[in-house]
């Protein structure tokens, strides 16, 4: 079965754990549900840009380090 046309991909569950953050404190400092968290690192919520940028913000990175269009390859292996 081939992925939805609109799906959205994140890094969201690797840059919490990075920061040994948890899904109910990143909840709580962008001001949304705790499975609101849940339902974006499992894709099967698209963020409004609002919430896209808050995310990005939240951790100090672009937008579009968090989220593509496309299936992000490991960070480890962008690195060069």
């Amino acid at each position: 079965m081939s992925e939805p046309v609109d799906r959205i991909y994140n890094r969201i569950a690797t840059l919490r754990a990075d920061r040994g953050v948890s899904r109910r404190e990143l909840a709580e400092a962008l001001g949304v549900h705790y499975q609101t968290i849940g339902y974006l690192e499992r894709g099967e919520y698209s963020p409004s840009l609002h919430l896209a940028l808050q995310i990005a913000g939240y951790f100090g990175v672009p937008v579009e380090f968090v989220f593509s269009r496309e299936p992000f390859t490991p960070l480890g292996s962008e690195r060069g």
